[in-house]
């Protein structure tokens, strides 16, 4: 955590194993940015302690990678909508695409019913461990609770979105 106060920057956080509060003056945000990172925060296994019961298809840590690539690839290419709010509209509209919903989101009741809106519109969909990390794929500094992947004709990932749809209906995708 860093906080300015009257042209001093105060660090907080852990250090070789010790509680530390360290007070800067004059440190470039780079730096300081790399003293407060989490190395320990990239472990899939950790992720997965905060996942929601109700996360289920989870994916697992390689398809994990491929949707967060097939992510910042599609927003690249401006072919995502984040956010439940567009995601609700997306698909009442009548998009097709991939969904990807963070496990991690609190309180769960914000995005339960995606699963099911999905299901009846049959478009695939996975659960990812870490909000922030969906975040992070899509290129924004807040982290994301969900996604929905619309590929466009000049998409560049074809290959990629269809091994991952492929793989979302082969692991718990109900189709009626």
């Amino acid at each position: 955590m860093i906080s300015h106060s009257r042209g001093f920057r105060l660090i907080v956080g852990w250090f070789r194993g010790i509680f530390a509060i360290i007070v800067v003056k004059g440190v470039s945000k780079s730096f300081a940015k790399m003293g407060s990172d989490n190395e320990g925060t990239d472990d899939y296994d950790e992720k997965i302690k905060f996942v929601s019961a109700i996360a289920k298809p989870l994916a697992n840590k390689k398809s994990t990678k491929k949707v967060h690539k097939l992510v910042k690839k599609a927003t690249q290419a401006k072919c995502v909508k984040r956010g439940v709010k567009e995601v609700v509209k997306a698909l009442r509209k009548g998009d097709k695409g991939f969904c990807v919903i963070a496990g991690d989101i609190s309180p769960i009741d914000v995005i339960s019913h995606l699963p099911m809106m999905c299901e009846d519109r049959n478009i695939p969909y996975f659960y990812v461990p870490s909000k922030h990390d969906l975040g992070n794929a899509a290129c924004t500094k807040r982290p994301t609770s969900c996604i929905l992947v619309n590929p466009g004709d000049d998409f560049a990932e074809k290959e990629l979105y269809s091994k991952l749809v492929k793989e979302a209906k082969s692991e718990g995708f109900v189709s009626y």
